[in-house]
């Protein structure tokens, strides 16, 4: 799998950007503040439907402009497909595929599969229980696009009950009984929406847990072993429980914190309550980890997600955005060593020197809302 060509039209900086793409390692040149990482990232929207860098689609839109298009040519076994999005904030986003147009715009997922690595990824490490939750999340959507309906589901429910919550809680101090006679059905929907996305992230988490192991015993050069735990909000939770379990055992502690979730206006239980525990040994990596470690085991967690899609069968675009010149030389050439062997690697430096010898392949200039390829 690979990119084959960009375009993008009022897409951050850009009033319009082409881009051919061979098979290989191609690199992105350019100082910061030129848009190297907004063509990085439209080609990670184009996966994902989202952005690495902000929760929302208004950034994404250039100053001025009503709407944002990207489209990408992208080669699967031999085959093209054209994928277009069109991005227009306050309002859905519509795709296309093969110039048809697609009932949903998460249509799309799945056709092109990326693995992004980035400084912001430290944030999965260092940062609140949320980075690490997203972290599990996308790639459960990158594998299996229907995850993307559960977790909207899980996102809709959710924030029904808290508002049903929050109503009942400030009628309940007003002095009144405040409704909650239909608390029931939502705890029920609630439940069963929670223990779908439960369920996959605690399968998805034994299945990459291994290959997070040696990718950071490989990143790291020994020492300490990596470890990953979920931690979650549902008491006594067994990790090899099913999901008709894992349902009944949401339902029981939404019943159980009934009163603290009414007095507080929200609901305390549940996925979005959960954390992914990262260690160093036997100790948690966020508060205990070096720099060194830190930046290591992130790294190890994207690696790890390349390798099990990879296992998956089809290998993803690697895009690695401005990230060598993070690394020391170890980290640096380990990295080179993984990315030189993907069929299609997407490089972004400040000079071409910050990336290593072996991925210097196709080469773009990107400067003054410009790209264009001089080697």
């Amino acid at each position: 799998m690979y990119v084959r060509h960009l375009s993008v039209t009022d897409w951050r900086s850009y009033p319009s950007a082409e881009l051919a793409f061979d098979p290989g390692a191609s690199v992105l040149v350019g100082p910061n503040g030129q848009g190297k990482t907004n063509l990085i990232e439209a080609i990670g929207y184009v996966a994902t439907l989202g952005s690495h860098r902000v929760s929302g689609d208004v950034p994404l839109v250039r100053a001025g402009a009503d709407r944002a298009v990207v489209r990408t040519v992208i080669v699967r076994a031999g085959r093209e497909l054209q994928v277009e999005i069109e991005v227009t904030p306050g309002k859905m986003n519509r795709a296309r595929i093969n110039r048809g147009p697609v009932p949903r715009a998460r249509e799309v997922l799945g056709i092109l599969r990326t693995v992004l690595f980035a400084p912001e990824d430290l944030a999965i490490v260092k940062g609140d229980p949320a980075e690490r939750r997203r972290f599990l999340d996308d790639l459960l959507v990158v594998r299996n696009p229907r995850y993307a309906g559960v977790r909207a589901d899980f996102d809709r429910v959710l924030k029904q009950r808290n508002a049903l919550l929050k109503t009942a809680g400030s009628a309940r101090r007003a002095g009144a009984t405040g409704d909650l006679r239909t608390l029931d059905v939502w705890d029920g929907q609630l439940a069963e929406a929670g223990a779908a996305l439960l369920a996959g992230r605690l399968d998805l988490l034994e299945r990459i847990r291994p290959y997070v192991v040696a990718a950071y015993d490989t990143v790291a050069g020994g020492g300490s072993p990596a470890g990953l735990t979920y931690e979650s909000s549902v008491s006594g939770l067994d990790p090899a429980a099913d999901r008709a379990d894992l349902a009944e055992a949401l339902h029981r502690d939404l019943a159980a914190l009934r009163p603290q979730e009414v007095e507080r206006g929200v609901t305390l239980v549940g996925p979005h309550r959960d954390d992914l525990v990262l260690h160093v040994g036997e100790l948690p990596a966020r508060g205990f980890a070096s720099h060194g470690e830190s930046w290591s085991l992130a790294l190890a967690l994207k690696l790890a997600s390349y390798d099990l899609l990879c296992s998956d069968g089809g290998e993803p675009v690697l895009l690695l955005d401005d990230v060598f010149a993070e690394l020391d030389s170890q980290r640096r050439d380990r990295l080179a060593d993984i990315a030189a062997g993907a069929e299609q690697a997407i490089v972004t430096a400040a000079v071409a020197a910050d990336v290593p010898e072996k991925l210097q392949g196709a080469r773009y200039d990107i400067a003054e809302g410009q790209a264009r390829r001089v080697a």
